[in-house]
């Protein structure tokens, strides 16, 4: 873990709830008490109703490919010694759209509407990354 170089995500307010969540093994999303929508990114109101009154509840963390890309081309020094790997939209099972990376799939195997799982990977001792594998 201590070799981590890559950029990692500073957890603020309101996404503060999301990364305790990722640092458990728990995937959080926030859901309006209101209108009972739930939704990702984390922010402080609900999109839909724009009431501030919410809640983090623990989803399963299944889902499908919503649509991906292969990233052959490293943006960043930091990740040229993960090329090729899949970046993806993953529409979970309760409605929201995550991104992340596909992992423990070979790049011609990943579909959309592929099924996948969370997993997660635990990269330094403070944060968390969800990433999604695929259902077998």
């Amino acid at each position: 873990m201590a070799n981590y170089t890559k950029p990692l995500p500073v957890p603020n307010l309101d996404s503060q709830p999301f990364w305790e969540g990722c640092k458990r093994h728990e995937l959080l999303i926030p859901r309006c008490r209101r209108c009972g929508n739930y939704h990702f990114y984390p922010r402080f109101f609900c999109p839909k109703c724009v009431s501030n009154n919410l809640e983090w509840v623990k989803v399963g963390g299944r889902g499908k490919v919503y649509t991906f890309t292969i990233i052959e081309r490293a943006g960043m020094a930091a990740f040229e010694e993960e090329v090729p790997y899949i970046l993806a939209l993953v529409q979970l099972e309760e409605g929201v759209l995550m991104m992340s990376n596909i992992v423990g799939c070979q790049l011609d195997k990943i579909e959309i509407g592929m099924d996948v799982q969370v997993v997660f990977d635990d990269v330094t001792d403070e944060i968390t990354l969800p990433k999604f594998k695929p259902l077998t």
